[in-house]
């Protein structure tokens, strides 16, 4: 082989090197569409706790009405007996428990209303905190 045919095959040989190496590096195209597909994952995962978020305030907004609609219930309740309607009973519900007070005539008032608040739906617990005051 003469030297003209070993010097354009080490010439071509350096061209394919070069060639090849140069499309192991990433272009600019390429680098782009890393930092696209970098900010689509950051955003799903913005996008999925945004949910998660949201999720857990429904639950909390759900519970504070599921808690006013059994204090509802149960001041209804408290009006429509005629032993208790004419008394200053205060409730509070907190995720389900209630939460009596205020005053009475009699323990039996007292645990007239306990009995009632314990009967309405979505009620774990009663906390009876009236004061029986003879004479009202």
């Amino acid at each position: 082989m003469n030297i003209q045919h070993i010097l354009a095959s080490l010439g071509v040989s350096l061209l394919l090197t070069v060639g090849l190496a140069a499309c192991e590096k990433p272009g600019p195209g390429e680098r782009a569409g890393k930092a696209m597909d970098h900010t689509v994952d950051e955003a799903g995962q913005k996008i999925t706790g945004t949910a998660e978020k949201a999720r857990e305030e429904a639950a909390k907004a759900g519970a504070a009405v599921d808690d006013a609609a059994i204090t509802t219930r149960i001041k209804a309740a408290f009006l429509a007996e005629s032993g208790l309607k004419t008394l200053q009973i205060n409730v509070d519900t907190v995720k389900g428990v209630v939460t009596l007070s205020g005053s009475v005539a009699t323990q039996a008032q007292s645990d007239l209303a306990s009995t009632m608040a314990r009967g309405v739906s979505g009620v774990s617990e009663v906390t009876n905190n009236l004061v029986v005051t003879p004479g009202q």
